[in-house]
């Protein structure tokens, strides 16, 4: 793949256009992702099952279970028939982790725009030791390698964009494991500079907000050794480099915009036209990936980004618009405001306009793609529309379904098949990324031996398309957390993953072959 920068002025402002020709293919190393047996709640579109952790020891998953505000405890010593054993009280749970013996569970507040908590437990009695006080609604959390410390992603989300709404900013902890103490990096040294931050490409719109309370840290990875995160600002196409060390965020990397009007870079744009019509369009896209994860390949350490994109919608602020509402400066305007071209499209409100309030381009939410980034957040690969293109020549019939059945072409308008969650894992000395598609469902593997070209090697999908959501007799749906077991760990001894899927309220094993 050749990857261009471009700079393009944009009613003053610079922003880094990423054009993308057709994804070149390495030679694939397929793997069977061979689905084994699945835990389920019986609670439907409720998040029971979201974010999944493991215990080697006692071969036990733990899942964030929203609804109940519990983490429940599965034992997967015979993975075609998980079973739940134990309960951990988590209020407000939103994320959790594992290491050495230790689950860490991140907990908003009952009021979100309060400081959150980190709790501890033991794996093998759930037995809760301390918890620690963090930032404003902590979303993710996870071990650095040597499990002596945790790192949470504070979100900071705003109650409102109303007057009398509140705004926290957003922050990284990281917290002591064994002492409980805790460090924060904050935004705070990017306060006044939000100006500078926009011409370099930082989305920074939140009404009235400075960039710390706009920073709104979603997800992190951290390098082997447990001295560098990077944290991705979803809402803000953004990452963030933060040294753990010394509490300190370094860099905010712009992630730039995907260009789908180049050949390999297309989207389906409508909803509202019966069929399946990947093509390119005069859209640039925002990556604003959800996960994130590392990997190392010949000494260097890459990131593998779920590109989901996701919009703010408040009180007061909403900034998702269809292109058929938008006064466009293009001479083709009539054109591509129709449902089958791109009125029906999702994009942004805060697409650059000209002088006048025409706007000049569409930027859409997400990049519908799965993305390799080095450690300085440098595009190295983006999958361009390869997933649309799987999903439609695997599931054609479910094309860019949504989470309920019958939703043919549904999410085509708003981005497609939704990546959300990633892992990394190496089977037989090979790496992959595995990645869920959050709206038509099922896990999507990579080969990384190339991280400059990886090629597509599996896909599994468990949902039942002729079931009821509602009633609970449609399989897997929406995954959300993804984890892998690596065979040295698993109780059957070949590699495994499992799913948490909060539409369905399942939580899924799948061995890898």
């Amino acid at each position: 793949m050749q990857v261009m920068r471009i700079l393009a002025a944009t009613s003053g402002l610079i922003l880094t256009t990423t054009l993308l020709s057709v994804p070149a293919q390495a030679t694939t190393h397929g793997i069977e992702l061979k689905f084994l047996g699945r835990f389920a709640t019986g609670a439907v579109g409720v998040g029971a099952s979201e974010i999944t952790a493991y215990d080697p020891v006692t071969r036990r998953v733990f899942v964030v279970n929203a609804q109940d505000g519990t983490v429940d405890v599965l034992d997967i010593r015979d993975p075609r028939r998980p079973k739940k054993v134990n309960t951990l009280v988590t209020p407000g749970a939103n994320s959790v982790a594992v290491k050495k013996g230790i689950v860490a569970v991140a907990q908003q507040a009952a009021v979100k725009t309060d400081p959150g908590t980190v709790s501890f437990f033991m794996a093998s009695t759930g037995h809760k030791l301390r918890e620690a006080r963090v930032g404003a609604l902590p979303d993710m959390v996870t071990f650095t390698p040597d499990g002596d410390t945790v790192v949470v992603a504070n979100e900071g989300e705003p109650s409102s964009y109303c007057a009398d709404g509140v705004d926290p900013e957003g922050s990284v902890s990281i917290v002591n494991v064994k002492r409980g103490t805790v460090k924060t990096a904050s935004f705070r040294a990017y306060n006044g500079k939000e100006d500078l931050l926009r011409a370099k490409g930082v989305r920074i719109y939140g009404p009235n907000a400075t960039a710390a309370q706009d920073f709104e840290p979603e997800y992190i990875a951290t390098d082997k050794s447990g001295r560098t995160a990077w944290v991705s600002l979803q809402e803000n196409n953004a990452i963030a480099i933060v040294d753990l060390k010394h509490a300190r965020v370094k860099e905010i990397v712009p992630l730039g915009l995907k260009d789908h009007s180049k050949p390999g870079a297309g989207i389906d744009a409508s909803d509202k036209d019966g069929k399946i019509d990947i093509r390119p369009r005069p859209v640039l896209g925002m990556y604003q990936p959800d996960a994130l994860a590392s990997f190392e390949s010949r000494g260097r350490t890459y990131l593998v980004a779920a590109n989901e994109g996701d919009a703010r919608e408040y009180d007061c602020f909403a900034e998702e618009v269809r292109v058929a509402d938008l006064t466009l400066a293009r001479l083709d305007a009539e054109v591509l405001k129709k449902d089958a071209e791109l009125g029906r499209l999702t994009v942004t409100s805060t697409s650059p306009k000209n002088a006048a309030g025409d706007t000049t381009e569409l930027h859409a939410l997400g990049a519908r793609s799965i993305s390799i980034r080095s450690a300085a957040g440098a595009l190295v690969w983006d999958s361009g529309d390869q997933l649309e293109k799987l999903v439609a020549r695997k599931l054609p019939a479910q094309f860019n379904a949504d989470q309920e059945n019958d939703s043919f072409d549904s999410r085509s308008d708003n981005k497609g098949p939704e990546p959300e969650g990633v892992a990394i894992g190496t089977v037989k000395g090979r790496t992959y990324a595995f990645a869920g598609l959050e709206r038509v469902g099922g896990i999507v593997a990579y080969d990384l031996g190339n991280p400059s070209r990886p090629s597509l090697a599996g896909y599994v999908s468990s949902r039942d398309f002729t079931g009821d959501v509602e009633a609970g007799t449609a399989g897997d749906v929406g995954p959300e957390g993804v984890l892998f077991i690596p065979a040295a760990q698993s109780p059957t001894f070949r590699p495994l993953l499992v799913v948490g899927h909060e539409i369905s309220g399942t939580t899924a094993i799948y061995e890898v072959r």
